[in-house]
């Protein structure tokens, strides 16, 4: 099977010790690709820097993450950097999204008007780049729904177009045909499906195979049988495994058309 892991943050420092052998497992996996969304200025080397030595294999996202915008004073100059990078990259680095972007209200809401402001203007930015987004959500499916819908109206009126990746999508049926109907947008599904009791379980089995992109998101939510433990791309196989049981096909099935359609998405 070829697998594309779309949400990796393998270059976090969860991975300092042994990144080589974690790179070497995700090979040995089949994983083609291993996109890596930023977060902020603190990590941008440390993915630049894995981003060049696996040119190949792994491929670097710009944005600004949303829980960093929260109390933080200079998250405008943070935006301005991410402008500065997509439009001159740093060499060697070719940028196939603008992401990891969006909206958290877990943390604190006191942020909601900056944070709303900070993804607008990157929705934005990726319509007048003809990128995808990557679009992190938490405890704010309402306005991100209306967000999104409404940007990819605005972009459609002025001849672009808004597209983009739910990482980490883990809401009911009816959000997901809300955001279906906005526009090209397909769903990220990772660890939480292997969860007995996830939501996500009984969305995916009415969801379109053809608007799934399968992702990790290691460090983080680890698939069962690993759950509890540090979470690595190549864990993406055991959410393959779990999308084709619950859709009731091959998991080649859906390795070949979820990394189709991350390849059409990302231009990989």
């Amino acid at each position: 099977m070829m697998l594309i892991d779309t949400h990796s943050h393998l270059y976090a420092e969860e991975f300092d010790l042994d990144r080589a052998d974690a790179l070497e497992r995700t090979r040995e996996a089949g994983l083609r690709h291993i996109l890596l969304p930023a977060i902020d200025s603190e990590s941008h080397q440390r993915m630049f820097d894995l981003a060049n030595a696996e040119p190949t294999l792994c491929r670097a996202m710009m944005g600004l993450h949303p829980t960093s915008v929260n109390d933080n004073p200079r998250w405008r100059e943070e935006l301005e950097l991410v402008r500065q990078y997509l439009h001159a990259p740093p060499s060697g680095i070719s940028f196939c999204a603008v992401g990891e972007i969006g909206l958290d209200y877990y943390w604190s809401r006191d942020f909601v008007v900056e944070q709303r402001e900070a993804f607008v203007e990157q929705c934005r930015l990726a319509v007048s780049l003809d990128l995808p987004v990557v679009v992190h959500t938490r405890d704010a499916w309402a306005d991100m729904c209306d967000i999104l819908c409404s940007e990819a109206e605005a972009a459609r009126r002025g001849g672009g177009r808004l597209r983009g990746v739910l990482h980490a999508f883990s809401e009911d049926v009816a959000t997901y045909e809300r955001l279906r109907s906005c526009g090209d947008f397909l769903f990220g599904i990772g660890g939480v499906v292997t969860y007995k009791k996830s939501q996500i379980s009984q969305s995916v089995a009415s969801m379109s195979l053809d608007d799934i992109v399968l992702e990790t998101d290691c460090p983080y939510l680890t698939p069962v049988p690993y759950r509890g433990k540090r979470n690595e791309s190549s864990y993406v196989r055991y959410v393959c495994e779990r999308v084709a049981g619950i859709l009731g096909v091959e998991a080649a099935e859906v390795a070949e058309r979820t990394t189709a359609n991350a390849c059409r998405m990302f231009d990989l």
